[in-house]
């Protein structure tokens, strides 16, 4: 079959449309009609060259749609199920089989570099080979290769259109509060970066009972946004002498949990001291592939830990439709931080997302 996709070629950060061509499904693959595609800050990075993917390729891993098709050996949907997109996994190494999926030691062949694990890609466009495989899905694309394993049946009265990021950036975040940090009521949060990640990390926060619940954000409208999310205080870093005293004060002597989103080693050198004895501090922003933290060791030994994070910890199969669950009880308001461009705007969508203009883009794609 033939469909349109927007491709990234060699020599231009900017997405082009073209029309490509998919061959038959493997046993283990699902053709997926795409309703939406969020964007995502890797989308972006890689984007711009700051992680390196092999070009050309079609970018995008927050799909959501409809299945069209499925491979002989798919047991898992069928076509006209609902389904969100989510990363790629082996599901046969180690951690796979020990529940931790985001830790695949396979991740990266099987999400970055946009092949199979053979090195095939399914797509081609103009008889030229097209990575069709990013992070499992590509879908800035009206149509996704998928796999049966990163397919996730959804319920079928949500709204489709909206909920390819719970795929990545929403499960990232309030995976990191809920599975990874594992907060318990009571507990004190402070979040560091209020986009999509850092504010589904606050509503986890309010979710799990957290108490307080602080994020730190230079963006006026996006402390304001936090608040309204259930944030029970914000910080203005910019405006903060000292943001290791002012976390401090706020939780009464040391955070317990602390969520970092930036990705900033002074954001991190400060955030690290102002934990409590035995709290924890769960790290998943990537500024620079070359970015480096110090810490003192004294701080360490007196109990405070260092978490790196991936994916929220997540198993897709059971993450992903309990957070569409708080989703439609009105308990994870995802939906105000989200703005729809048409699939022919994927570059200006990019754009926003990268200026920090919007929160969470996502491209309508086709109608659900």
């Amino acid at each position: 079959m033939e469909f349109k996709a927007a491709i990234l070629r060699e020599g231009t950060d900017r997405m082009s449309y073209g029309t490509v061509s998919a061959e038959a499904l493997r046993e283990d693959e699902v053709l997926v009609r795409l309703v939406g595609a969020g964007i995502c800050h890797s989308d972006v990075t890689a984007r711009k060259g700051l992680f390196p993917v092999p070009q050309p390729i079609i970018l995008g891993h927050e799909g959501s749609g409809v299945v069209e098709l499925v491979g002989a050996a798919v047991t898992k949907v069928k076509p006209g199920d609902p389904v969100v997109l989510t990363f790629a996994y082996c599901g046969a190494c180690k951690n796979c089989m020990d529940q931790a999926p985001a830790y695949c030691l396979c991740f990266g062949a099987l999400n970055v570099v946009g092949r199979r694990m053979d090195g095939s890609t399914a797509l081609t466009c103009e008889e030229v080979p097209v990575g069709g495989h990013f992070f499992g899905q590509s879908s800035f694309a009206q149509y996704s290769v998928a796999y049966e394993r990163n397919v996730v049946k959804v319920r079928a009265d949500a709204p489709l259109e909206i909920l390819g990021p719970f795929g990545c950036g929403l499960q990232t975040g309030a995976g990191a509060v809920l599975n990874s940090l594992a907060a318990r009521p009571g507990q004190s949060l402070v979040v560091l970066g209020a986009g999509a990640v850092g504010l589904s990390g606050a509503m986890a926060g309010v979710i799990a009972g957290c108490n307080p619940v602080i994020v730190s954000e230079p963006n006026a409208a996006r402390r304001a946004l936090a608040l309204e999310l259930g944030a029970t205080h914000v910080i203005n870093p910019t405006e903060v002498a000292d943001l290791t005293a002012e976390i401090i004060q706020l939780t009464g002597g040391g955070a317990d949990l602390i969520f970092d989103t930036s990705g900033i080693p002074a954001v991190i050198e400060s955030a690290i001291p102002a934990l409590a004895p035995r709290g924890t501090i769960g790290l998943v922003g990537l500024h620079t592939l070359e970015a480096m933290v110090s810490f003192n060791l004294v701080g360490l030994i007196s109990g405070r830990n260092i978490k790196g994070i991936c994916e929220g910890d997540s198993v897709p199969d059971a993450f992903i439709p309990k957070l569409i669950d708080y989703f439609m009880e009105g308990r994870f308001a995802m939906d105000k931080m989200v703005k729809f461009y048409g699939f022919e705007d994927v570059n200006q969508a990019l754009d926003d997302q990268a200026s920090g203009k919007e929160i969470k883009p996502i491209l309508r794609i086709s109608q659900p």
